[in-house]
């Protein structure tokens, strides 16, 4: 018995004395300056921090709460531990410094489904596979030599586009309509070699799936619970539009394999391939270290329509949005226009690269309204520190791009918009100043910003030279409704009708 208490007594003993020296080790090493979360919002049960964003469109709402909590913030979304960035110096750690560490895509819904497996070169997994298709992304499809070999077809649907309008004899016209129309035929000519018969079937597919793929979805934030990806619907959703997307897709390429075009000209050029030309090309040649498969061939095709289609058509769409609010700008771009170009029928592509004050137009509309809000969510390959913070595994990473762009510590009365902050300024959207990234920065940046940008600057040349545009009926300029749609790519909610005036340059 005695045995027994002194056993335990001495255990007891051992025990306290344990107890007393952890508590003073806790005291005396240093102190690890690595938090494990950057600060956030208090959380909820099962759904997080979902409840803060309730009410406000996603990028808005990640802007107020950035402000209570900071530039670099945690947000428990569902399932999904996620960092929200809303300054360049973040940017730049995540996008620059820290590059390849965030150079993942976490796995979305959408781009699973619509883009085979998410095998494009937006969303496919970092890694060999995604490097080789960037690069004939890069090389192949959107080269500056590529882009410019298009610019007789945008020359062309352009003055069909004018001769239109010039129709419409003054009553209001969709704007939003005629400028994805005009967009998505470019692409179509280019990436098929001619229009394409199911050119409107496939262009409203195209933008459904955008409209689906914001990665907010029950669907993304509770991967691990399969039923919600039935209840919500979008799983159903997808999946239809993917099938008929497929049907035309197969259909163009199996006409490309009965009817090749003739790659060479007699001076060896390779004008006449179009994309799907060039990736055919790829496939045959067994050239390439990783054979591409057919889908793989699909999914491209999807990153370049939507890439060139659904994003040009919202830029051009939101810059005469902000000039039809802001007349003197409109103004004082169609003077440069037609200050340039008076006598001429006819703007051609080589001809407006002189034109300034436009391209600073392009640029505001840019940082107002970057097409992607929140760039392509990145994610955490491996655990890294971030201005004192420990990110962990699998994080997922959110810029918003948008917030950045209208932050009043960067950038003169932020919420206006006035083109000519960009003059005497070299601040680009090439990925170095991170304070402006419409296209994203670092290994994941856009890599179709020349082919992008091409099919935005002449179309608003064009139409800023021959037409003097005006609000319909009564409406005011600060009546004009510039309320978002919130999708992969952030629209107009409400389509632009305007009237347009036929402008006679002098002779």
């Amino acid at each position: 018995m005695a045995l027994q208490f002194s056993l335990a007594f001495t255990t007891f003993l051992l025990l306290l004395s344990l107890f007393w020296l952890l508590k003073v080790w806790r005291r005396i090493k240093p102190q690890n300056k690595v938090q494990k979360l950057p600060p956030g919002p208090r959380k909820l049960p099962l759904i997080g921090n979902l409840h803060n964003l309730i009410g406000l469109l996603p990028h808005h709402a990640l802007q107020q709460l950035a402000g209570d909590h900071g530039p670099l913030m945690h947000l428990q979304l569902g399932e999904i531990s996620a960092i929200v960035v809303s300054s360049p110096r973040l940017a730049k750690e995540f996008m620059k410094t820290h590059d390849l560490a965030f150079a993942e895509r976490p796995e979305l819904l959408a781009p699973k489904i619509i883009s085979y497996g998410g095998s494009d070169i937006a969303f496919s997994p970092y890694g060999d596979y995604w490097r080789q298709m960037r690069k004939v992304c890069m090389l192949e499809l959107l080269s500056a030599k590529k882009v410019q070999s298009f610019s007789s077809i945008r020359e062309e649907e352009i003055s069909s586009l004018i001769e239109s309008i010039h129709s419409s004899e003054g009553s209001p016209i969709n704007f939003t309509e005629n400028i994805c129309s005009l967009t998505s035929t470019v692409v179509c000519r280019a990436a098929f070699g001619t229009k394409c018969k199911d050119q409107d079937e496939f262009t409203l597919l195209v933008m459904e799936s955008s409209a689906l793929a914001g990665g907010f979805d029950i669907a993304d934030l509770f991967p691990s619970k399969k039923f919600l990806h039935v209840l919500s619907g979008l799983k159903f959703k997808l999946e239809k539009i993917h099938g008929k997307i497929d049907k035309i897709l197969d259909k163009i390429i199996h006409d490309h394999r009965e009817n090749p075009m003739s790659a060479e000209t007699g001076n060896g050029e390779l004008w006449k391939e179009d994309l799907v030309d060039v990736l055919l090309r790829l496939q045959q040649s067994g050239s390439l270290e990783f054979p591409i498969t057919t889908n793989n061939i699909k999914a491209v095709i999807l990153d370049m329509f939507g890439a060139g289609t659904d994003t040009s058509s919202t830029v051009i769409d939101w810059a005469m949005s902000e000039m039809m609010r802001q007349p003197r700008v409109l103004e004082k771009a169609q003077a440069e226009i037609r200050q340039a170009f008076d006598g001429k029928k006819r703007i051609h592509e080589k001809d407006i690269q002189n034109l300034n004050f436009l391209k600073f137009v392009i640029k505001e509309t840019l940082r107002l309204h970057p097409p992607v809000a929140m760039l392509l969510p990145r994610e955490c390959r491996e655990p890294c520190e971030i201005d004192g913070y420990e990110i962990q595994l699998k994080t997922k990473v959110i810029v918003n791009a948008w917030a950045i762009g209208r932050d009043p510590a960067l950038w003169h009365d932020a919420e206006s918009f006035i083109p000519e902050r960009f003059a005497n300024s070299s601040i680009d959207f090439n990925g170095t100043h991170l304070e402006y990234i419409p296209f994203g920065a670092g290994r994941r940046m856009c890599p179709g910003i020349t082919f992008g940008m091409a099919n935005i600057e002449l179309p608003l040349a064009q139409l800023l030279y021959h037409f003097d545009w005006e609000l319909p009926g009564s409406m005011r300029p600060e009546d004009l409704d510039m309320t978002e749609f919130f999708g992969a790519v952030v629209r107009r909610k409400n389509n632009l009708h305007l009237v347009a005036a036929p402008y006679s340059p002098s002779e």
